[in-house]
């Protein structure tokens, strides 16, 4: 009730946040002079204006008819007071112990941030003590290194020392060695020297005896060989059958030895030209005597082959999968066996065309189908030969002679070496095997056939288009003939091994000549031998 009777009023209330400052002490009792204050002093600043008041104002309460209503309504007002003031003591308690809470976080946190710097001190200490540590350490194998090599300086140079003093000794050793022996070798050659002038005459005495000896004795043994060669040969010219059956002998002896000499190389070369095969050919179909002891087998099975009919044998010409060679094929083919049955002159032929479309095929066939021998060489291996190449080419034809049955010569890339002879790139060597080549190609044979087989034509010395008769253009297959190979080559690699005893393969279920068809029309411009590697690859 301190605002009824005026004694707070016009006094500032404390914030709530802060907290409330007590009252000020009460002043001393002594004044300045030191003495206490008179009664009379105490009560005279007193102003009673404001009990006037109070007592005006509870008479007025008092006389009001609200007066309890009032008093009731002022001591409510003073406990709300009271209680703003409570709890404004709370909130300044909570913020005290919040500031400590504060403050004991920032105590935590600076504690943290000393224990970090301690561990930190503490590292950068341990690092530098490790630094220390290895440069001690790095130091004293430095000292020791150091002191190892002058140890071993000191050793080399004692072991030098010593090594020097080793060679003198062994110097001087030497040399005394040498001096003694030079002494001794004096000392005996004086002695050997005066014996020698002492015996003078009994050394020269001894080398006329021996002399005379010796000559005595040359002679007698000269004396006695001419008289035996003397009776010998007297005895000898006085016998003239002995003469003459010697004479006869040496001269029958000479003739012997020059005839088997002679006989053997002849005999030699004509059992290479009938037997033996020339090093230029790579294939052939003529078996020697020698190849018939090792491989028995194989030669059986290549006369068995031969025996069977002329249309088994051509099964796989290209003449039959390409209906635009077949009847050129076929006369050429006719013609040729014609000419071997008649013992006629064979008619040379040259095929032309891209790699893989069958000419070397049709070489081998075409000697079977007309009961001739074949032998494959290819034109590259010509010119690495050099200087023995015209022996080689002379041995080829001297072997092609010799056949009874016939041969026909295949030279396959025969552009390799038979090039026009005007242009600056061919060699002598290679020039005179060309030279001898068309030296045994003049005239025609009714012993070997010769077939050549290029895919530049243009490129062949002129000379070569007077050898040729036949010339057959194997061009790569039309669609048609495409089919043909593809379903030939699908049967052969396919159908068959699928479809025998062994069951090898496993085919599905699906239209064979459609997918044939299909392959042939997307394999256009492939030739046959690149569809028959297609064909061995279906197996995979």
């Amino acid at each position: 009730m301190s605002w009824l009777f005026g004694l707070n009023k016009g006094q500032p209330e404390p914030p709530p946040g802060l907290p409330v400052q007590p009252p000020p002490p009460p002043p001393p009792a002594g004044g300045s002079n030191g003495g206490g204050d008179k009664p009379k002093d105490k009560w005279s600043n007193f102003d009673p204006t404001g009990l006037e008041r109070a007592a005006q104002a509870a008479k007025d309460l008092d006389k009001s008819r609200h007066a309890k209503e009032a008093l009731e309504l002022a001591r409510m007002q003073e406990q709300s007071t009271q209680m703003e003031h409570q709890s404004k003591i709370k909130e300044y308690e909570a913020a005290v112990e919040q500031l400590k809470g504060d403050q004991i976080k920032i105590q935590g946190e600076e504690r943290r941030k000393t224990l970090n710097e301690e561990s930190k001190q503490h590292q950068a200490r341990a690092q530098y003590q490790d630094k220390l540590a290895r440069q001690r350490y790095e130091d004293q194998l430095r000292q020791q290194q150091l002191l190892n090599e002058d140890n071993l300086r000191k050793q080399e140079e004692s072991v030098q020392k010593q090594e020097a003093m080793r060679k003198a000794t062994i110097e001087h050793e030497m040399e005394l060695r040498h001096k003694n022996e030079m002494l001794r070798i004096e000392a005996e050659s004086k002695a050997r020297a005066r014996v020698e002038r002492e015996n003078a005459d009994i050394i020269r005495e001894q080398i006329r005896l021996k002399a005379a000896e010796h000559r005595q004795t040359v002679l007698e043994s000269i004396k006695t060989a001419g008289a035996v060669f003397g009776e010998g040969f007297r005895a000898f010219v006085s016998d003239w059958d002995k003469v003459t059956a010697t004479v006869a002998g040496l001269t029958l002896l000479a003739v012997g030895v020059y005839s088997a000499r002679n006989a053997t190389g002849v005999a030699g070369r004509y059992i290479e030209a009938r037997l033996g095969k020339p090093s230029l050919v790579r294939e052939t179909s003529r078996f020697t005597v020698g190849e018939a002891i090792k491989h028995p087998i194989k030669v059986g099975l290549f006369k068995f082959r031969h025996g069977q009919k002329a249309e088994e044998q051509t099964s796989g010409c290209p003449g039959r999968s390409c209906p635009t060679l077949e009847e050129r094929v076929r006369d050429v083919a006719i013609a040729t066996r014609n000419t071997r049955q008649n013992n006629g002159l064979y008619r040379n032929i040259l095929m032309y065309g891209p790699p893989g479309t069958g000419k070397t095929l049709f070489a081998k066939k075409l000697a079977m189908h007309s009961g001739m021998d074949y032998a494959i060489m290819t034109g590259g291996d010509v010119a690495p030969m050099g200087r023995d190449g015209v022996t080689a080419m002379h041995k080829v034809f001297d072997w092609a002679n010799t056949s009874r049955r016939g041969l026909l010569l295949f030279v396959d890339e025969a552009d390799a070496f038979l090039r026009k002879r005007s242009t600056e790139k061919i060699s002598e060597d290679l020039r005179a095997t060309l030279n001898a080549f068309l030296y045994r190609t003049g005239e025609q044979s009714n012993r070997f056939m010769l077939v050549l087989a290029s895919n530049q034509p243009e490129q062949f010395d002129w000379a070569i288009n007077d050898r040729i008769d036949e010339i057959v253009n194997f061009a790569l297959p039309g669609l048609e003939e495409r089919e043909r190979l593809v379903r030939l080559y699908f049967d052969r690699y396919v159908l068959e091994p699928a479809t025998g005893g062994r069951q090898r393969m496993k085919l599905a279920q699906f239209d064979y000549g459609k997918k044939c068809s299909e392959i042939a029309k997307r394999a256009e411009g492939m030739s046959g031998r690149e569809i028959s590697k297609l064909g061995v690859a279906w197996q995979v």
